[in-house]
């Protein structure tokens, strides 16, 4: 009889476990809570909420919104649940946390298949019929996070120092050009987004004044310096570092711009890039401000702000498959934020996926794959795209489903159109 194992109780090892269980198969789910609590942790129940109470948006042309109703066909067990214990916020799906914890505490507690084991999980070693999933979130640290460096070749990060992302579809590309330093590289590798002096002072000057996000004592970081504190050094430090413009020549001016800003492509099919070298801990609202003076930026989507604190996670693309399980060793799968993917629900639906997969592998049938028109499927190929490089965490957003063509230039009408298509493209699944 195959044998299962996840660790960890947040939101996505009680989807894991509740998907193994439901198929009629025994798992054991093992918390270190009450025994151990991480810095974030207070409540004792699973599932816990270390952050806002909100679940993002309800609405299904919302990409929050899609991916919840997605989980919730699914057969999610925090979806329902969720919806039950709502408390009035807008559009947004909001919950009491402490019931939300409490209920899916019970139901996992309640299930005949589920078996509870309160420890540390220490050493992971497998033998022939046994699938073990991890899903021990941003925090994992000890014994288990030795383990997992060992088992990932040392693919592991602790600190999350991540540039913002934008939608290409926002980028006003009659404001930039594409090039490499130098005519390096394919002449469309980098988008450039130029300064002439005036243009780079005036955004040097709010940068060094915007607002910064409070770091908390488990939310800290080393070894990569976000832009405002390099702005901060001295006006012309950016310039001679991730805003040098050497080796470009604008073919607006036909010169070399005063300073320059580089997007680079975040995914394969080339419908988010990231500004290269702009780690930063600004709040979000100063983020939006400040580097919407980039040129070609103003009025530019971000589906993912940069943030810097702590946040141990693989470096998915370079380790797992689609399905979730290690490429190397595929009876061990991850799930949760520890994967790459950013959110409450995001982590959820990976844990969805993650236990699903597990019970076909011991099967023997084929993964479950959903459409990359699917957010679900979109977020699990995203994490598993092995041409991403620099490989940054994300949460759900309609940059990372294809365009629909011909393009729907009103975004309502644009994201109520990728929204059917995802749920008609999971209903033939």
């Amino acid at each position: 009889m195959s044998k299962f194992t996840v660790v960890g109780a947040g939101l996505a090892g009680v989807e894991a476990a509740w998907q193994i269980a439901e198929s009629g198969n025994k798992v054991t789910l093992v918390e270190m809570k009450p025994h151990k609590m991480s810095p974030a942790h207070k409540s004792e129940y699973f599932a816990e909420l270390v952050c806002s109470n909100s679940l993002k948006a309800s609405r299904l042309e919302s990409a929050a919104g899609l991916l919840k109703e997605e989980m919730a066909r699914l057969g999610s067990l925090t979806v329902p649940v969720a919806r039950e214990c709502a408390v009035p916020a807008g559009g947004a799906l909001a919950v009491d946390r402490d019931i939300f914890s409490k209920t899916v505490t019970e139901k996992i507690k309640a299930h005949p298949n589920i078996t509870l084991e309160y420890r540390e999980y220490g050493k992971i070693e497998i033998d022939g019929d046994e699938y073990l999933i991890i899903a021990t979130g941003p925090l994992t640290d000890g014994i288990l996070s030795e383990e997992i460096k060992r088992i990932c070749g040392n693919y592991l990060s602790f600190y999350d120092a991540a540039a913002p992302i934008v939608t290409a579809d926002s980028i006003d590309f009659d404001k930039v050009f594409s090039a490499s330093r130098y005519g390096r590289g394919g002449e469309d590798d980098y988008i450039n987004c130029p300064f002439n002096k005036a243009e780079y002072e005036s955004f040097i000057n709010e940068l060094v004044n915007a607002e910064s996000a409070v770091i908390h004592d488990f939310d800290v970081y080393e070894g990569c310096m976000p832009i405002e504190k390099l702005a901060k050094r001295g006006l012309d430090a950016p310039r001679f570092g991730p805003m040098k413009p050497v080796g470009l020549v604008d073919p607006a001016t036909g010169h070399r711009p005063w300073a320059c800003v580089q997007l680079r492509r975040e995914n394969s099919a080339g419908t988010m890039f990231n500004l290269v070298g702009f780690q930063t801990n600004l709040k979000f609202g100063e983020q939006k401000r400040v580097f919407s003076m980039i040129k070609g930026l103003e009025n530019a989507e971000f589906v993912r702000y940069g943030v810097m604190h702590r946040n141990s996670f693989i470096n998915s693309p370079k380790l797992l498959s689609a399905d979730y399980s290690l490429k190397d060793k595929p009876n061990i799968f991850f799930a949760g934020q520890i994967t790459g993917v950013e959110g409450y629900m995001e982590s959820a639906s990976s844990g969805i996926l993650a236990g699903i997969n597990a019970v076909r592998r011991a099967q023997k049938k084929e993964p479950l794959i959903l459409s990359e028109y699917t957010m679900c499927g979109a977020l699990s190929r995203y994490i598993s795209d092995s041409t991403v490089e620099n490989f940054q965490p994300m949460g759900a957003n309609f940059g990372v489903l294809p365009p629909i063509e011909p393009k729907i230039r009103d975004k309502k009408e644009r994201y109520a159109a990728l929204s059917k298509r995802a749920l008609d493209s999971l209903t033939r699944e």
